[in-house]
Parts: C-alpha cells; sequence; structure tokens
C-alpha cells in the first residue's frame, strides 16, 4: 500500500506552487488548454462495445522485438521506440529518452490496471547514458514511478518536466538540483541541444484530483537537426503555430493510438496527426502510443493501418518501427507492414 501511495505523487506546493500558479495557463486552482475541452461521460454503446465489441484489441501473436544495438556516435539523428511513448532521440551525439515506462503496468499498482501486451526491447540496465529525460504529463502510461526511481539511480541526467509535474519527482527521491520544470515556451540547454517544452491539448492527474500540474508536448532541437514529440493531445490549431516558431523537423514522434468519440479533443486520431505532422513542417513521421496496452476500443493495429493509409494519401515520409528498432531519419527503412500477420 504504502508503495501505491507514494506512485500517486504529489501537489505542488511552496515555491513549486507559487510558480505553478504565476503560469499564464493556471487560473482558478487548475491548468487549462488553451481552447475549451471536454470528455464525453461514456454511456450504453461504450459498455456494448467494451463487453460485446468485436475489435481485436490484442494482437494475434507475438510482437517482434528488435534489441537495440551499441549507441550511435555520429552527428546525425537516430529514433528509437521501444513501445507505447517510450523513445530514445539520439542526436548530434547527444541522447534524450522519452516518457520511459519500463513496469508491466501502467498504474499506480503493479497488480492491476493495462498490462503490457510486449516485453520491452531492452531492459533498463542495458539503457545508453542519456543526456535528459523529458516528460510530457504525469498519466501513469507516460511517467512511471519505479522507472524513475530506478534512472535516479543509475543515470546522472537531469528530469525536463511540465510545470509541477517535479513535486512527482520530489517525492520519489529525485534531487532538486535534477528536475527542470518549464512552461509552455520555455526552453533549457543541455550541452548543445535546446530543449522546449511547447503546447498540447490534454489533461493531467494522479488521483482524484486533475490538471493541478501542465501538460506538453517537446522539441528537441540540435544545431542542425530537430524533432518534435506530441505527447499527448487532441488536434488543436497550436501545431502550425509550434511548426512556425520552432520547425521545420526532420521527424515527428506522433501519438495515434488510445482515441475514441468519447473524448475526441484529448487524443489525436490517426488522420489527425497526420493533419498535424504537415502543420508541424515534418519530415519523416515516426507513430507512437499504440501497441504496447490496451487503452481505448478500437482495434490493436487499426491506429496504424489508419495512419499508414493517410500518410499515404498525402505523400508523408512514414517509418513504423518495430519496438526496439532503431530509425536513421537520412535512411530510413522501407515501410514494412510487419502488424498485419497479428491484426
Amino acid at each position: 500500500m504504502r508503495g501505491i501511495l507514494a506512485a500517486l505523487g504529489a501537489r505542488p506546493d511552496g515555491a513549486r506552487g507559487e510558480r505553478v500558479r504565476r503560469s499564464p495557463h493556471f487560473s482558478d486552482g487548475t491548468f487549462h488548454n488553451t481552447a475549451p475541452t471536454r470528455t464525453v461521460t461514456p454511456g450504453g454503446k461504450v459498455l456494448r462495445d467494451y463487453l460485446f465489441g468485436k475489435q481485436r484489441r490484442t494482437p494475434r501473436g507475438e510482437v517482434p522485438l528488435v534489441r537495440p544495438g551499441a549507441p550511435v556516435t555520429d552527428r546525425g539523428l537516430h529514433l528509437t521506440w521501444y513501445g507505447h511513448a517510450s523513445a530514445l532521440v539520439e542526436i548530434e551525439g547527444r541522447r534524450v529518452l522519452i516518457d520511459p515506462l519500463w513496469s508491466d503496468r501502467c498504474s499506480p499498482a503493479p497488480f492491476a490496471g493495462p498490462k503490457r501486451l510486449h516485453p520491452m526491447p531492452v531492459s533498463l540496465a542495458d539503457l545508453p547514458a542519456v543526456d535528459a529525460v523529458v516528460i510530457s504529463h504525469d498519466h501513469y502510461d507516460h511517467l512511471d514511478m519505479p522507472t524513475i526511481e530506478h534512472l535516479t539511480r543509475t543515470q546522472s541526467t537531469p528530469f525536463l518536466v511540465p510545470l509541477g509535474v517535479g513535486a512527482h519527482l520530489d517525492r520519489w527521491g529525485v534531487p532538486a538540483d535534477r528536475i527542470v520544470e518549464l512552461d509552455w515556451e520555455e526552453s533549457h540547454q543541455i550541452g548543445g541541444l535546446t530543449l522546449t517544452a511547447t503546447e498540447a491539448q490534454h489533461f493531467s492527474g494522479r488521483g482524484l484530483s486533475r490538471n493541478h500540474t501542465l501538460w506538453s508536448s517537446w522539441v528537441i532541437a540540435g544545431e542542425h537537426r530537430r524533432v518534435f514529440y506530441t505527447g499527448d493531445s487532441g488536434y488543436f490549431g497550436g501545431y502550425a503555430e509550434i511548426g512556425h516558431r520552432h520547425g521545420p523537423f526532420d521527424a515527428t514522434l506522433m501519438q495515434i493510438g488510445a482515441y475514441d468519440h468519447a473524448w475526441p479533443q484529448i487524443h489525436m486520431f490517426p488522420e489527425e496527426a497526420v493533419e498535424a505532422h504537415r502543420d508541424l513542417g515534418g519530415g519523416l513521421l515516426i507513430p507512437v502510443h499504440w501497441a504496447t496496452f490496451n487503452l481505448a476500443l478500437h482495434a490493436w493495429s487499426e491506429p496504424v493501418e489508419r495512419v499508414w493509409r493517410e500518410a499515404k494519401a498525402h505523400g508523408v515520409a512514414l517509418a513504423v518501427p518495430r519496438p526496439g528498432e532503431r530509425v536513421d531519419v537520412d535512411a530510413p527503412p522501407a515501410l514494412d507492414p510487419w502488424w498485419q500477420p497479428l491484426a
């Protein structure tokens, strides 16, 4: 029980709470999206689909994994998707780890909640040294206490998080000098990289309360190369502005899964992910946030099938790596529908 209570994290207080309250995106005790958003209370149709729907929400067999090779040492741009939203960006000789989640479940409890549909392709112990860990928001499928605790012990890297999320890390033993909290459009320099928290359209919360911490997308920029990561977000007009301010991008990591008409404004549908990628001035699109956890009622392979069709219709370059497969953005592999036998 103690571990479960600790996993809930903490609310921002003291100096951290004062900074939260000064944010232009915070009012009446919570953070807010630029545009109003709402979710629809699940009704009878959702319950019927959950109980009797014929969608295959799990793969038919084992998801193929690729064990990552040795870290690259060149000045290029390489992206490794580990599953769900966890990814490694190797950019101009630096490494940025995104939303790391190595636990078997995305939940505060190790015995309940959505369970992995495939193992991680590499152990935490075998991760290379990274220059930064970036967190998009505090939902359990993006911020995992055991993973953060392990990285705190084994790496010396800073954690870059949206405003307020540092309260969770502080409770879990991350030293204060390794926590960097940013509001939208604030940046932090690490070596030759500039990491910028940018707007997203979502929400936050690990317990019964909501929106006491901020959520964000991220720009990872080197001297010559740029990557955008959506975090979790609905489609909104801000992508074009982000592209104007920070793009164009050599590659984007786009959330494509866990969508539903009951929450259309806080998770993108696959077609919207392609539209957002185009708004951003993206080069290569790599879909994330699918295949690893069953978080919605759509079929397991539906997100990638839909994004594949939409990317093809608009001439968008697409790479769909297997978990653990490194993609060289300058020489991406030919599109291989490896997921189809599992659909």
